[in-house]
């Protein structure tokens, strides 16, 4: 489940981080050069680990990550995949991997274990980064990539609703109850973070009767199906593109922020500052139509993560092959 993953601490297979130190690993070996980033290979000589979470997205932003490098001339260890949420970060903290991209809010709320969110994306970023000064991590700028729950609908329903807004809910479930249906996840329904409190901040009284829980692969066919009129999704997932579901928009800003953005360690950063510069066109660069498109290619249509990473820095001209 993603979002679990996105926020849930959990223990780190003992296979991959036996005394909290990494032993897997694979060197990348892509054939690129620089393109509209990397001129100069200012990272010749570095010899960078990059990891990941083990869920689409993370493992996609791992390999983006490691291109990049690589066209800036280093030498590139892979170390993404790694099972759960604080794996990776704790790879990144002692040193046994030296970037990685990482969630906003993630940080905020499950690392550094504060219990509000800050509504303002970029102001979310900056607590993070202030924050984490003293834990020896660097946050770079944050994409727009913003990974965070939302409620969409199907076509058919879009047009015979027209809700636009998780406001406009609201105001259907009061107009019309029977017309308001939702899908969810067990953990979504029981988190004050999730249903409980978008009911109450929205004034959604949607009666249990009319709330089922589900899996959330489930949801996400339910939703298209028209089973539900609602379904809980996660704003980057590819589904949402390949099913052609219509997003509600977070118009009271509820929803924590998730923005990717590159998570350094410190002393990797002060070695190779111009990380930050090779880096920034690409986290620039990424949005949720960007990673819905590219997760959609590897949840829907099968590909490897790291070809669908290569193309797409490929395509954008960051990088050239061969």
């Amino acid at each position: 489940m993603r979002r679990a993953a996105l926020l849930a601490p959990a223990v780190l297979l003992a296979a991959l981080m036996p005394g909290c130190g990494l032993t897997s690993g694979s060197p990348m070996v892509d054939d690129v050069r620089p393109g509209s980033i990397g001129k100069g290979e200012p990272l010749k000589g570095a010899q960078l680990t990059v990891t990941s979470k083990s869920f689409t997205e993370s493992l996609i932003l791992g390999a983006i990550m490691g291109i990049a490098f690589e066209a800036a001339g280093a030498d590139v260890l892979d170390r993404t995949g790694i099972q759960g949420s604080i794996g990776g970060r704790e790879a990144v903290l002692k040193g046994d991997a030296d970037a990685m991209y990482e969630y906003t809010g993630t940080a905020w709320i499950t690392y550094l274990g504060n219990s509000e969110p800050i509504d303002d994306p970029q102001r979310q970023w900056e607590a993070v980064r202030k924050a984490d000064v003293k834990n020896g991590l660097t946050w770079l700028p944050p994409s727009r990539l913003n990974n965070t729950y939302a409620l969409a609908m199907n076509q058919d329903n879009f047009k015979k609703y027209g809700t636009k807004t998780l406001s406009d809910v609201a105001a259907l479930a009061k107009s019309d109850p029977k017309a308001v249906t939702l899908c969810v996840e067990s953990e979504f329904a029981n988190r004050a973070d999730g249903l409980r409190g978008m009911q109450e901040l929205y004034g959604m009284n949607v009666p249990a009767s009319r709330i089922t829980q589900m899996d959330t692969g489930i949801i996400y066919t339910q939703a298209e199906k028209g089973s539900c009129t609602y379904g809980e999704v996660f704003t980057t997932d590819g589904r949402i593109k390949s099913m052609h579901l219509e997003v509600m928009a977070d118009d009271k800003k509820f929803f924590p922020n998730y923005n990717a953005a590159p998570e350094i360690n410190s002393k990797t950063y002060r070695k190779w500052p111009a990380i930050a510069d090779v880096l920034a066109p690409v986290t620039k660069k990424l949005d949720n139509a960007v990673a819905r498109e590219l997760n959609a290619r590897v949840d829907v249509d099968g590909e490897d993560p790291h070809a669908v990473a290569l193309d797409w820095m490929t395509d954008e001209g960051f990088v050239k092959e061969g």
